[in-house]
């Protein structure tokens, strides 16, 4: 009955100033990997995603679609604690992770065969649809782990410069990958540095964080933690 009402509010997600968006992007650990359970399950009433049909609806898990295992990821806690940070805006959460994306898959026309898309030409085209309704607050990035460190950070630049020029001069964060794995410290140590080398960004820990087993993705409780430090960051930029 509470899906049904909230599938109802959200083809009417209110003005535009007050729906803000908030773009997912990046490779598997911001898709989510993470184990569904019930609270995952359970909408917030002002929290919505806008699904692979292009259709605004009551944001679960899983968010994303790119993979068969797509889960729990930071994006859905991020979006709650958005909203409960302010009661008088609703949440639009576009997810647009592609699993095993390097970053130089995101660039136009650019093809990442493990997920047969296009991340960089597919999130503009979401992004623009969902800006029909809403305005673009900011851009969530979690990715690295298919790249090494080196030459990275430009990379990286390179890429926020072309979405604030593409759909708006907005705050961007990242998260560090796991510390559960060594080889990760390095591109971390990159990650560390965006605040410093660009406005308005931030880059968020993930220390304490455990992995699903793999140690490659987030287990449930690591993502949602992961998410709610997203927040935080996001909020305080925008503050």
């Amino acid at each position: 009955m509470l899906f049904a009402l909230l599938l109802a509010l959200a083809q009417d997600v209110g003005p535009k100033e007050t729906f803000h968006v908030y773009l997912l992007v990046g490779q598997s650990n911001m898709a989510g990997r993470g184990k569904v359970e019930k609270e995952d399950l359970t909408p917030h009433p002002r929290v919505f995603m806008l699904g692979k049909d292009q259709a605004w609806a009551p944001a679960v898990d899983p968010l994303h679609w790119d993979k068969p295992a797509a889960g729990v990821g930071p994006g859905l806690a991020f979006g709650k604690a958005m909203a409960d940070a302010d009661p008088k805006i609703r949440i639009g959460l576009v997810p647009c992770a592609a699993g095993g994306s390097p970053i130089e898959a995101w660039k136009p026309g650019a093809y990442h065969d493990q997920t047969k898309s296009h991340p960089w030409d597919d999130t503009l085209a979401r992004a623009k649809k969902a800006l029909e309704k809403g305005t673009l607050k900011g851009i969530l990035w979690h990715q690295g782990e298919s790249n090494k460190a080196e030459g990275h950070q430009e990379k990286l630049i390179e890429l926020v410069g072309r979405f604030r020029k593409e759909i708006g001069d907005v705050p961007f964060v990242c998260g560090e990958l796991g510390r559960f794995k060594d080889t990760y410290a390095p591109m971390n140590e990159v990650l560390k540095t965006v605040p410093t080398v660009l406005l308005r960004s931030a880059c968020v820990s993930s220390e304490g964080l455990k992995d699903k087993g793999d140690s490659t993705h987030f287990d449930a409780p690591g993502a949602r933690e992961l998410g709610r430090r997203y927040a935080k960051a996001m909020l305080a930029l925008t503050n």
